[in-house]
């Protein structure tokens, strides 16, 4: 089974298990898919985190395609910039460029096929064309002036914006992945040694060289000023991705596993051992379970913005009695913002710095999912998600974001641009996340596991900082109430917004945003001091799943509904 959130990948990856291919070479092809068919939320310039099993051993591992800050990025050098936050477009906030590295390294240690087979469905959707999403249209309209006056090279690309549901075609980026199959076949040897090959021009190769020339661009970003970027080839040869252990939580008799402190991930086990120590849970989207929900959310977000970061420690952040102490601050009212327990938050967070907003953001209309672009690329949330499961027991839960078109522009001579995670960095000395050179950003990007006797569980969502307040959701419906994964997915979703963002200029909010079909509770939560705002009934999440039954192989999956476009298939 593939569930994800385009069709055309999850059709992909069921194309390569039909072929014989396994599940990790139908999760490359399906996220190589997203590429091109969602370049509003990823694409080849970005990263990817990934929790996985396979037959051969059920213990879930992380995959590390998450790339790391570039030799020059210091905070000195940003202050020598007169920059208090790193922008959140353009050049400087390019990290090394981690997902085709992951990718290419999954290929090689747990697929089958040629990497030919594995790309050839995105080199055709590139080459030949596939039907543009709404969502996609939205966010070059969005930012068409930016490209028109600043970023010509991803005007020449993009522009004119695009009819929804006509055909769109990149072919710079069909010919870097032909070119990338080419050079790795013309290595020779075994499919190990060719995709080895194939890292190795990615990162050191053509690709590496023209990311290197294209920096040395100035470039203008949502700073308003004109800069050059920082990533060279040098920094891009010393990276490849790894892989390590997940962080784990045993909760309402599931063990819950997640991505470590480079990772938001374990706040969503915060928030459960929270929930978990409240006792009997609340009916489903009932005011108290949203506002329960709502309030330890407020209480793992600040603990998130304290003290996660690349190398953390979170042993006392996930220890079960201080989550238990830190759910006794949930009353019958709605609790302030920025209470976190141990850490300390950034100044710039606990002093409400930044700008009123950032310039145009909100101008921009907001995309499914909680995705908004400002005209000058300033974009909250982000991401695509897919799981895959094969007959033979390998499973993926993967969260590919980053170097979406709107990020920064297009280096025409691949047809991609680079990312800007390097924006969920502080400038301030002395926290968990403070930029400096070879540290990983402390992303976003979420995908989950969760297993229990006889049942292993894939789930994930877009969405910047909601990810692991709809997955939370879904997780509850699906864990607690009982739902089926696609009842669970389709139930109303809500999310806070009561701390720091993760993306420029890392505003603090106040509202809890509500679907309207749980508009019931509303008064209520109003009543408790929340700041309600009721949104479009089916906006909230972009959730896709895929459960085994490790008994007798019987496979679920679901996918989300909101936007029409998420896509699960199975035989």
């Amino acid at each position: 089974m593939v569930a994800s959130t385009h069709w055309l990948a999850s059709s992909s990856g069921m194309a390569v298990l039909e072929r014989g291919g396994n599940a990790f070479d139908a999760a490359a092809a399906a996220a190589f898919t997203l590429h091109v068919c969602e370049p509003h939320m990823n694409g080849p310039g970005g990263e990817v985190p990934a929790i996985f099993v396979t037959a051969e051993d059920p213990t879930p591992r992380v995959l590390c395609g998450q790339g790391v800050a570039p030799a020059a990025a210091t905070t000195r050098r940003f202050r020598e910039l007169g920059l208090d936050l790193v922008p959140g477009t353009g050049l400087l906030a390019a990290t090394v460029p981690g997902a085709v590295g992951a990718w290419l390294t999954l290929l090689r240690d747990h697929g089958s096929l040629p990497l030919r087979d594995v790309l050839g469905y995105a080199i055709g959707y590139a080459e030949h064309g596939h039907p543009v999403a709404q969502a996609v249209v939205d966010t070059i309209a969005a930012v068409e002036q930016l490209f028109l006056g600043h970023w010509p090279t991803s005007a020449d690309l993009w522009l004119p914006t695009p009819a929804p549901g006509g055909l769109i075609r990149n072919p710079a980026l069909a010919a870097t992945y032909r070119r990338l199959v080419d050079e790795a076949e013309a290595e020779g040897g075994d499919r190990e040694k060719q995709l080895d090959a194939a890292v190795t021009a990615w990162y050191e190769g053509f690709v590496a060289e023209e990311i290197d020339a294209f920096c040395r661009t100035e470039v203008v970003d949502d700073s308003g000023r004109p800069h050059t970027g920082l990533l060279t080839g040098a920094d891009l040869a010393a990276w490849r991705p790894s892989y390590e252990p997940t962080v784990s939580q045993d909760v309402f008799g599931w063990q819950v596993h997640k991505v470590g402190a480079w990772s938001q991930g374990p706040v969503l086990l915060a928030q459960l051992a929270m929930l978990a120590a409240m006792g009997e849970p609340p009916g489903a989207a009932t005011a108290e379970e949203i506002h329960r929900v709502v309030e330890v959310a407020k209480l793992g977000f600040a603990d998130r913005d304290a003290n996660f970061g690349d190398g953390a420690d979170l042993t006392a952040l996930l220890d079960p009695a201080y989550l238990a102490e830190r759910s006794r601050l949930v009353t019958g009212e709605a609790g302030a913002a920025l209470r976190n327990g141990l850490g300390t938050l950034p100044r710039y967070v606990l002093e409400g710095g930044g700008p009123a907003g950032p310039a145009g953001l909100g101008v921009g209309e907001p995309t499914l999912g909680g995705l908004e672009v400002s005209p000058q690329g300033t974009t909250r949330g982000d991401t695509c998600h897919l799981d895959v499961a094969d007959r033979w027991g390998n499973m993926i839960s993967a969260t590919p974001s980053g170097g979406w078109l709107q990020s920064s522009p297009t280096i025409p001579a691949l047809g991609f641009c680079l990312g800007t995670r390097a924006q969920m960095f502080w400038l301030e000395e002395g926290l968990p996340s403070t930029l400096a050179p070879g540290r990983r950003p402390r992303t976003t990007l979420s995908p989950s596991f969760a297993t229990r006797d006889g049942t292993q569980l894939s789930f994930g969502t877009p969405g910047g900082d909601q990810q692991d307040q709809w997955q939370l959701v879904f997780f509850l419906n699906h864990a607690v109430h009982g739902m089926n994964l696609q009842a669970a997915i389709d139930s109303p979703s809500w999310h806070t917004t009561a701390f720091a963002s993760s993306f420029y200029p890392r505003q603090t909010g106040t509202q809890l945003l509500l679907e309207a079909r749980a508009a019931a509770a509303a008064d209520e939560l109003r009543r408790r001091g929340h700041d309600v705002e009721i949104v479009d009934g089916w906006s909230l999440g972009r959730m896709s799943a895929i459960a085994r039954d490790t008994g007798s192989g019987l496979l679920r999956a679901a996918a989300n509904p909101r936007g029409q476009q998420g896509y699960a298939v199975g035989r």
